[in-house]
């Protein structure tokens, strides 16, 4: 077996590389030696996309991407599912930073709407793998991952109640239900962008006019039916 040497200046012979310490892990060729949570995290996000739902990743498949053996997976994910749970969870915390900045940006209601809107069609024709497994596994992934996911559509909606409610003091509008109000505007939102998905790109500015459009006809309704309680009957 052929062993590695290097040139030794001070005695002008060569002397064999070391050897590693007992009990040190090394890695294989084309495998990591450590690997944390979130470079699994990273390996699976770039094998998912807008026509690749996480449900049909395999164990062997991340590992294979992250560079690691299959054992090494289970240091830190119980199994796929774990680790698609906390691909969904990521993707929402991505996904409302990106439209709480749009909302804080805002200075009026109609600007809010037509912000967080216009925030989430960029991320979704910038080809954003959060806001996709977001919309795809609502509707095509396990029981868990549509908990996951509608846990995820809950933050979004308590996010968007607190906007609404400061937005409707501050411009003395009225604001009916303003829970089922922000929970009708992000299901709506979610549901069209699940559509969206597969649209030309020419096709986009005027979907996007039309989602803006839907979000106000529920704002209007909402404050009609708190100033006039006859209309809820």
């Amino acid at each position: 077996m052929m062993r590695a040497y290097c040139c030794n200046s001070m005695t002008n012979t060569l002397a064999p590389s070391p050897l590693p310490e007992p009990g040190v892990p090394t890695a294989s060729p084309g495998r990591k030696a450590t690997i944390s949570r979130e470079d699994i995290i990273e390996a699976a996000l770039k094998l998912v996309g807008p026509h690749r739902s996480v449900s049909t990743l395999s164990l062997r498949e991340i590992a294979r991407e992250a560079g690691i053996a299959p054992n090494s997976f289970y240091r830190h994910f119980r199994d796929v599912d774990e680790l698609a749970v906390a691909l969904i969870e990521r993707a929402g915390e991505s996904l409302r930073r990106i439209i709480g900045q749009a909302r804080i940006r805002a200075h009026t209601e109609r600007s809010v709407v037509r912000g967080s809107v216009q925030a989430f069609m960029e991320q979704l024709c910038a080809d954003d793998k959060h806001l996709h497994i977001l919309l795809r596994e609502g509707t095509v992934g396990s029981d868990a991952f549509k908990q996951a996911v509608d846990r995820q559509l809950l933050f979004f909606e308590d996010e968007l109640q607190l906007d609404l409610i400061r937005f409707a003091q501050a411009n003395q509008t009225g604001l009916y239900e303003p829970g089922l109000t922000a929970k009708a505007i992000t299901r709506l939102v979610f549901a069209m962008g699940a559509t969206a998905m597969d649209l030309p790109q020419k096709q986009v500015p005027a979907f996007t006019e039309q989602l803006v459009t839907m979000v106000r006809m529920i704002m209007t309704g909402t404050q009609t039916l708190a100033a006039n309680p006859s209309a809820r009957k």
